[in-house]
This record gives structure tokens, C-alpha cells and sequence, in this order.
């Protein structure tokens, strides 16, 4: 009986220690207090944005972190807690997550993983602040766009004047 749960359990560690590696960003949030509404909200924003949520045992979350060397988040496995991953844009789940608690006081961003380094709350928040890559590269799209606009604009005019003189 006893090795058949020790499968489960080593089971869920390999699963928990597959996601952190392949997760770009990684959140932690407490979630004591929310009502259940407030929590399939959550999930189905999460969903949204792309963000896989999670809640699992401290205890399996800390052997995996701990296999992996990502020791410094086991301090803020304490309480309920919950996790999300995002895999392919990093700051995805701190921006859900922060966007979410500012509605709703009772979730608690605790800390983060962000490309295998380990964050703290106010720190998670900060990257929230950062725009998705999607946005990033339209502003760079734009601002290399404008000059150009600009010289084509300057351009038609030198050819106009030229033919009306």
C-alpha cells in the first residue's frame, strides 16, 4: 500500500519539476479567501492569457523545486498556494495574476520564477508592468515605421516640387 502512494507522490513531483522546466514564468499566489466564483474567474482569465493554474502540495512543490536548484522559492511555499505557468511569454502569468489582485485584495502574489530566477512578490509585480512580447515588437514595429513614413513623406514632396518648378 505504502509503495503504491510513494508512486503517486514521485509521480507528482516529476510532474510538477517537468512544468517548472518548461515554463518561462512562474507565479505563486496565495488564493485563501476567494470565493469560488472569484477563483473560476481567475481560472478562466488565466486560461485566456494562456497561463496554466495550478494547486498543488508544498511538500511535492518543494522536492521539486528543490531537485531543480530553484531552492530560494521553497521559503514561500507556505499556506495555500497556488501556481502558474506560463510557456511562452514569461511575464503572461505575473500580468494575469497582478491585474487580477488589484480587483480582488484576498490574492496574494507571493513570488515568481522568471527564466530559472527566482523573484520576489514586489519584484513579480515590476514584471507584471512589462508589456507581453506581442506589444514590445508593435512598438518596435512603429517606431521604425515612422522614420520611414516620414522619409517617403519627404520624398513625394522633393518630387512634387521639382515638377511644379
Amino acid at each position: 500500500m505504502t509503495s503504491k502512494n510513494r508512486v503517486k507522490k514521485e509521480a507528482k513531483v516529476a510532474e510538477i519539476k517537468e512544468k517548472l522546466e518548461k515554463a518561462q514564468g512562474v507565479v505563486l499566489a496565495g488564493y485563501q479567501g476567494l470565493t469560488v466564483e472569484e477563483d473560476t474567474k481567475l481560472r478562466k482569465t488565466l486560461r485566456e492569457a494562456g497561463v496554466e493554474y495550478k494547486v498543488y502540495k508544498n511538500t511535492m512543490t518543494t522536492l521539486a523545486a528543490k531537485e531543480l536548484g530553484l531552492d530560494g522559492i521553497v521559503t514561500y511555499l507556505e499556506g495555500p498556494v497556488s501556481i502558474a505557468f506560463s510557456y511562452d511569454d514569461a511575464t503572461a502569468a505575473a500580468r494575469a495574476l497582478n491585474d487580477f489582485a488589484k480587483e480582488h485584495k484576498k490574492l496574494e502574489l507571493k513570488a515568481g520564477i522568471v527564466e530559472k530566477e527566482v523573484y520576489d512578490a514586489e519584484k513579480i509585480k515590476a514584471i507584471a508592468a512589462i508589456p507581453s512580447r506581442e506589444v514590445l515588437i508593435a512598438k518596435l514595429l512603429g517606431s521604425i515605421k515612422s522614420p520611414l513614413s516620414n522619409f517617403a513623406y519627404l520624398l513625394s514632396a522633393i518630387k512634387d516640387q521639382k515638377e511644379n518648378a
